[in-house]
């Protein structure tokens, strides 16, 4: 006899993970973009000197994100992404935040190059990008296994299980909690990055470092220089292409209160 559902015994129906992630990533995109429109008048109202200069941007980061994303995808897993090759169902399954981010960065200067946009619009992104980062980060936490975004095993009494039997590092957990600490930062340091662009330049700096090394302790899907994965090899990159106002910001992050402040 075939075995009864959970709704068929009485018991109450599972939400599947797939349904939990796609739920908290709408969620995201839906605050996040609520939170920019919010952040473009109280916080970064000097972002925008035109309203047609948004819609280029936004443009530029919508492409440039699902362009990145996918990219990234291909690049730190090439086995599972090019598998039963040319069959393309696949190559559609993956996408990385770090690639969302780099490529949204290269296409919303493009279009601000196409558009003639002078102004640094990046601050206007800073704290979107974390809220909507943290609660993505909920529905990857929620969804074990299925998402692949969960650390090595660890003895530590914090590991959770995600369904294998192994406790391991939550590391979507770690993310959430480094995006918030970090905002707080950037947030109380404001006035001292002073330039426009620069919380921007701070949150991608801290964001690009910390997944790095927290790749560190995540399964390596795919070894590039016998040691590190394709996302870490972006993340090296991106810090490259900071590489300029990197000691700058921080100096300015971490300096002793006043330190920075002009005398």
């Amino acid at each position: 006899m075939p075995a009864r559902s959970s709704r068929e015994r009485g018991g109450p129906a599972r939400v599947s993970p797939v349904a939990l992630h796609t739920l908290f990533e709408a969620l995201a995109y839906a605050i996040g973009f609520r939170t920019f429109l919010w952040t473009r008048r109280k916080l970064a109202p000097q972002a925008f000197s035109h309203d047609d200069h948004v819609a280029w941007v936004a443009v530029g980061a919508i492409v440039g994100a699902a362009l990145g994303a996918k990219l990234a995808f291909w690049l730190d897993d090439p086995l599972a992404a090019f598998r039963d090759f040319p069959n393309l169902w696949h190559l559609l399954e993956g996408k990385s935040i770090v690639g969302a981010l780099l490529g949204g960065l290269a296409g919303v200067e493009l279009a601000k190059k196409i558009a003639g946009v002078r102004n640094s619009t990046g601050d206007a992104f800073v704290l979107p990008l974390t809220v909507g980062m943290c609660i993505g980060r909920v529905g990857c936490f929620l969804a074990g296994l299925n998402d692949h975004t969960y650390g090595n095993p660890t003895a530590l009494p914090w590991g959770v299980d995600f369904g294998d039997g192994m406790p391991r590092h939550p590391t979507q957990l770690y993310e959430i909690a480094f995006l918030l600490a970090q905002y707080a930062l950037i947030h109380a340091r404001r006035q001292a990055l002073a330039e426009p662009g620069d919380r921007f330049r701070a949150f991608m700096i801290g964001y690009l470092s910390f997944r790095l090394l927290v790749e560190f302790i995540k399964p390596l899907p795919y070894a590039y220089l016998h040691a590190l994965s394709g996302l870490q090899l972006l993340c090296v990159a991106g810090l490259l292409y900071y590489h300029r106002e990197l000691p700058r910001i921080l100096r300015v992050l971490f300096a002793r209160r006043g330190a920075w402040e002009p005398r």
